[in-house]
């Protein structure tokens, strides 16, 4: 299979050239027995790991390209591939569930990320948590205008405990053609944030869940 995927008129490659490009510049349904969106994610990597094992033991691993070709041909429900550039590691995620405008895509380990249009809200399972994002500059990002607001990010610390942290933000259009910048600064911290948007849409996106875990590439692999 091809790691192309056309998505609304939009090409993108899975998912390096992509996201690369951009650097530069819930009510949750459970799975049921083995026929959910986790359990057949699971299922995909347990196969793609007993091939490698039992075929071609000293096959290196398979690449991100690889992985989003083989869950796109297997899950038909929407999944989305994360890039954790903190934990060095890629894995595709599935929708588990959805609230609203809200979605939760999962892995097969539990962890979870949840997204509203592509905009980041809120993680699950992964440490140092984010619980919820709340950008006053998202209405700016899907008009892909310039401007500023202030974007809240509220962390779960050790003691159970929600530690809101408020950044002041500006966003203006990116580079390359279609993407807008957004910058933020605040307790001594700045990061960026680059986004694809697309009818108001974030189908490709570089966000910054928190000091813990830094940054995440998303790609709607099929939305």
């Amino acid at each position: 299979m091809s790691g192309t995927v056309r998505m609304r008129g939009l090409r993108i490659t899975l998912p390096a050239l992509a996201l690369a490009a951009l650097a530069a510049c819930g009510n949750t349904g459970a799975d049921e027995g083995n026929t959910g969106p986790l359990a057949i994610l699971a299922q995909t990597a347990a196969g793609v790991v007993s091939a490698r094992t039992t075929a071609a033991p000293t096959a290196p691993p398979s690449t991100p390209q690889q992985a989003a070709a083989e869950a796109l041909r297997v899950n038909p429900g929407p999944l989305i591939q994360a890039g954790f550039e903190g934990l060095g590691r890629t894995q595709v995620l599935a929708l588990t569930g959805e609230n609203g405008a809200l979605r939760t895509y999962m892995t097969p380990s539990k962890e979870a990320l949840i997204l509203r249009g592509g905009m980041l809200v809120g993680t699950r399972g992964l440490g140092r948590d984010l619980s919820v994002a709340e950008p006053g500059t998202e209405a700016l990002i899907r008009a892909g205008q310039s401007g500023s607001g202030t974007r809240i990010m509220r962390y779960l610390a050790g003691d159970g405990l929600e530690r809101p942290l408020q950044f002041a933000c500006t966003t203006a259009p990116g580079p390359a053609a279609s993407t807008i910048v957004e910058r933020c600064e605040g307790h001594g911290a700045t990061f960026q944030n680059t986004y694809l948007v697309q009818g108001g849409q974030i189908p490709v996106s570089r966000q910054w869940i928190g000091p813990g875990m830094g940054y995440v590439t998303l790609q709607t692999l099929r939305p």
